[in-house]
């Protein structure tokens, strides 16, 4: 096939999302993605080296979506860091099945550094410091992480919830009835009351 006249890394990262959001990340391969782009895989390769520059891609291409800007100074810090993970829930959020590859390229990742930087500028501005800095960055990621993961493949709304509520009372009395209470619960209430519980730990 002949080769495209332009194909920047946005386009061919955009071919890639599409592929993981139909088909999940075990479908992206050069392969899919050449196919996804018309063009032959051999061609693909005269744009990136291999699967994990085009991972790469794709991380900065969905995190890049992210606004780092802190919000003003006039905020209090749990507010600032809560409006720059909902930011990052929100454009990591619209396509879970990239999670995995956003914690394999984290340190590769330059939209994902700034983040990372913007969350530490709240933090220190806050009076955080040393390993106390370092624990509350990494705790606010792996929450994100874990509840992005909770809420894609065991949301509260489906079918584990109504399991678990099924389960005999007399044997698992706390889950039943934290399951029906559950199915209520939505996912944005899940997620801020889980975060505000952990910026309160922080706080503390």
């Amino acid at each position: 096939m002949p080769r495209p006249r332009s194909l920047t890394h946005t386009k061919l990262a955009s071919a890639a999302l599409v592929v993981i959001d139909r088909d999940g990340l075990a479908g992206l391969s050069m392969r899919s993605v050449a196919k996804e782009l018309g063009m032959s895989t051999m061609a693909l390769y005269r744009y990136v080296d291999d699967r994990e520059e085009l991972e790469r891609l794709v991380v900065d291409h969905v995190l890049t979506s992210v606004d780092t800007e802190p919000p003003g100074h006039e905020a209090p810090w749990q507010q600032r860091i809560e409006v720059l993970v909902r930011r990052l829930r929100d454009a990591v959020g619209a396509h879970p099945e990239v999670m995995p590859l956003t914690v394999a390229h984290r340190h590769r990742s330059l939209a994902g550094l700034r983040w990372s930087e913007s969350v530490l500028g709240v933090l220190t501005e806050a009076g955080f410091g040393g390993e106390q800095r370092v624990v509350a960055l990494r705790g606010l990621l792996g929450y994100v992480i874990g509840a992005i993961q909770l809420e894609h493949l065991g949301p509260l709304s489906g079918e584990g919830t109504v399991a678990i509520t099924e389960l005999p009372p007399d044997t698992f009395p706390h889950m039943t009835e934290t399951a029906r209470h559950a199915r209520k619960v939505s996912a944005d209430r899940e997620f801020l009351g889980g975060l505000a519980l952990l910026l309160r730990g922080l706080g503390a």
